[in-house]
């Protein structure tokens, strides 16, 4: 009789201890589970819905294989360009990228000249998070020499392991979007 009066108040303490009362909302313990233990939370979003810098750079980090690069035309439709490429972002808050035509080879082969086409540059890199922008700040484009020194741009957008950047006008138009998938 005695064990169970015993265990019968060590399942009341857990209640207690374990039992949220109703008037504390989800937020609120996610709020606290997050701050408490940040590290087994890695991608929980902040209280206010969205994620931290750096849960969102460390979702950047790493490979990444081009897998699509769409056009969007002013005149309406798309044009899908059949790159083939290659992105990486490091933990110290740089970034490269490399793209070309899958058929640059063939279209060298058929010439003398020296044939060129794609995209090569690489940068340090920084986030605007309430626009979900990444911002790549050229540091050398062998290919377009009129980057180094400028930003590029991309907002960006996570599917799984997708990562889709993409590039818009100054009316805000998407007018091309790459679609990246981490290796």
């Amino acid at each position: 009789m005695k064990e169970s009066a015993q265990s019968t108040s060590v399942h009341a303490i857990r209640r207690r201890l374990f039992t949220v009362p109703a008037s504390v909302s989800l937020l609120a313990v996610l709020t606290l589970v997050t701050i408490v233990f940040p590290d087994t939370v890695p991608f929980m979003a902040n209280a206010h819905g969205a994620e931290s810098e750096s849960q969102v750079r460390q979702r950047f980090v790493g490979d990444w294989e081009l897998i699509s690069f769409v056009r969007f035309p002013e005149q309406g439709g798309e044009v899908e360009m059949d790159y083939t490429g290659r992105l990486r972002y490091d933990e110290n808050g740089y970034m490269m990228g490399l793209g070309m035509p899958r058929d640059l080879p063939l279209q060298a082969a058929s010439t003398t000249e020296q044939v060129t086409g794609g995209f090569a540059y690489w940068g340090s890199v920084s986030w605007d998070l309430a626009n979900q922008r990444v911002i790549h700040h050229v540091e050398g484009s062998p290919g377009a020499a009129q980057w180094v020194g400028q930003d590029n741009i991309r907002y960006y957008e996570f599917d799984g392991d997708l990562l889709m950047l993409s590039l818009r006008d100054a009316s805000g138009r998407v007018t091309a979007t790459l679609t990246w998938r981490r290796q």
